[in-house]
C-alpha cells in the first residue's frame, strides 16, 4: 500500500517515538487524539487497558477475558473502560490508524477484527501487512480511499505517538496488556 514505506524503523521492534515515526511532518499542528472508551464515563471506577495490536497476550485477553468483562461491567455501566494503544512497532501503529479510521463509534468493532485476525494480518512484508490491515478496514465498511487517507495521515500518526508517549510518562508500562484500575 501507499503507507507501507512511510514509517521508518531499524527493526520491527524498534521503540517508536515521535522523532523516528516518520520522515516528514510538523509536530506543532497535531490533531487531537480522541480517548477511546466505553461504558459509563461517570462511574467511580475507571479501568484502563494498555495494549498493543501486535501482542499475542493482548489478543488472548481480548478473545478470552474481555467479552465477559464487557458483558458484566462495561455494557452494564458499572465501569468506565479506556483502551490505550501501545506502539512497540510500526504495525501496531498502522492497526491503530485503521481502527480509528471508522471513528469512535466503529473503533471497538474494528479492534475486535484486528485481534481476531492478528495471526494473519501480521505476516509478510510491510506492504503486505498494510494491505492486510486495509482488508480488515474494508470488512468494517471503509472504502479504499478512506483507508488510504487514514493510513497516510502523518499528522494523526504523530499525534497518536505523542499521546502514547505522554501516557507512558503517567503510567510506565513494562509490557502488554497492562491494566490500571482507578490510577493503581
Amino acid at each position: 500500500g501507499r503507507g507501507g514505506q512511510r514509517f521508518q524503523t531499524e527493526t520491527p521492534l524498534t521503540p517508536f517515538t515521535a522523532a523516528n515515526a516518520q520522515e516528514v511532518g510538523d509536530a506543532t499542528d497535531l490533531p487531537e487524539v480522541i480517548e477511546m472508551s466505553k461504558g459509563n464515563p461517570d462511574s467511580g471506577v475507571t479501568l484502563i487497558e494498555y495494549a498493543s495490536f501486535t501482542c499475542p497476550h493482548c489478543r488472548s485477553f481480548h478473545e478470552n477475558t474481555y467479552p465477559r468483562l464487557n458483558a458484566d461491567y462495561i455494557d452494564t455501566g458499572l465501569i468506565n473502560f479506556v483502551y490505550r494503544e501501545v506502539y512497540f512497532d510500526r504495525y501496531g501503529l498502522w492497526a491503530g490508524m485503521v481502527a480509528r479510521c471508522g471513528g469512535p463509534l466503529r473503533y471497538f468493532g474494528i479492534v475486535d477484527l484486528i485481534y481476531a485476525q492478528q495471526s494473519e494480518w501480521t505476516q509478510g512484508s510491510p506492504a503486505e501487512i498494510a494491505e492486510n490491515l486495509k482488508r480488515i478496514g474494508r470488512t468494517a465498511g471503509l472504502s479504499n480511499d478512506e483507508l488510504d487517507a487514514c493510513m497516510t495521515d502523518a499528522a494523526m500518526a504523530e499525534a497518536m505517538i505523542a499521546n502514547y508517549e505522554a501516557q507512558m510518562e503517567i503510567h510506565a508500562i513494562p509490557g502488554t496488556p497492562t491494566f490500571v484500575l482507578n490510577d493503581e
